[in-house]
């Protein structure tokens, strides 16, 4: 059984296609049609033979709304009806009810207390086999910029099952939390700084070397929000905007 981790991840945008060939050159991932002709476009991006992430148009709603491009990610849950009435009990919103999705499994769309959309999904088949860590194409770090990460922690706490690791002390920037699902180390959270408007959850994929995927992104048309650095375990960073204005980041273990 899966932790209650998240599993899978989506990126809506305004361009599809130009999405789908930026980040197939900047990560490594091979781009797949997937779906009826008669259904909305999705594509699955992939790393290797497994499917990571999927990549479809911003949803009318969404855009109505003032929805942005953006990434997001599904939590996995045993039991989504139960699951999305969790989130809503401690204080969450529900913004799509439990549904459906033939074939892949029955999904709904959440946001914590704090307003940080994600999605809850309890899929069909067989689980994934873990891959280890820092496996080049897969998301190695799961970032929560909040408004208060103490009460996040326990919302999430509550509901998934993790458990605090170290916390770091960021000086003026506060308390950068470490988190675990199960045993394995996947993120941190902290309060957002100024400069990001909004709170949300950026995920890291994981690239061989930081400084060649930051010049792919720029080479591509997106941005660079945040020089490569290093962090603490020897790891390298960067953060950056696609072309289509999704926010995202980038992982390797070597500069």
């Amino acid at each position: 059984m899966p932790a209650k981790s998240f599993f899978w991840y989506e990126l809506m945008t305004t361009d599809m296609k130009a999405a789908a060939a930026f980040y197939a050159d900047v990560v490594g991932w091979q781009a797949t049609p997937w779906g009826e002709p008669s259904s909305p476009p999705y594509t699955i991006m992939n790393a290797g033979e497994r499917g990571v992430a999927g990549i479809m148009h911003i949803p009318d709603e969404v855009r109505r709304s003032g929805g942005q491009p953006m990434w997001l990610g599904y939590i996995y849950a045993e039991d989504t009806d139960k699951a999305t009435n969790g989130v809503e009990q401690a204080g969450g919103t529900v913004h799509r009810p439990p549904s459906d999705i033939p074939g892949v499994g029955r999904f709904s769309v959440v946001s914590d207390p704090q307003g940080v959309m994600f999605m809850l999904l309890s899929p069909i088949g067989p689980d994934q086999p873990p891959v280890p860590a820092g496996t080049p194409g897969h998301i190695g770090w799961h970032e929560l910029y909040t408004s208060d990460w103490q009460k996040a922690f326990e919302f999430y706490s509550g509901q998934f099952g993790w458990t605090k690791e170290d916390a770091m002390d960021m000086g003026p920037m506060g308390t950068y939390q470490l988190f675990a699902a199960g045993d394995d180390l996947i993120g941190g959270m902290m309060n957002r700084p100024a400069q990001i408007p909004f709170p949300f959850w950026q995920f890291y994929f994981n690239v061989p070397a930081v400084e060649a995927a930051a010049q792919r992104v720029k080479t591509g048309g997106g941005q660079i929000l945040m020089d490569p650095m290093e962090v603490p375990g020897g790891s390298w960073i960067v953060q950056c905007m696609d072309p289509q204005g999704a926010a995202f980041a980038l992982a390797a273990p070597e500069l």
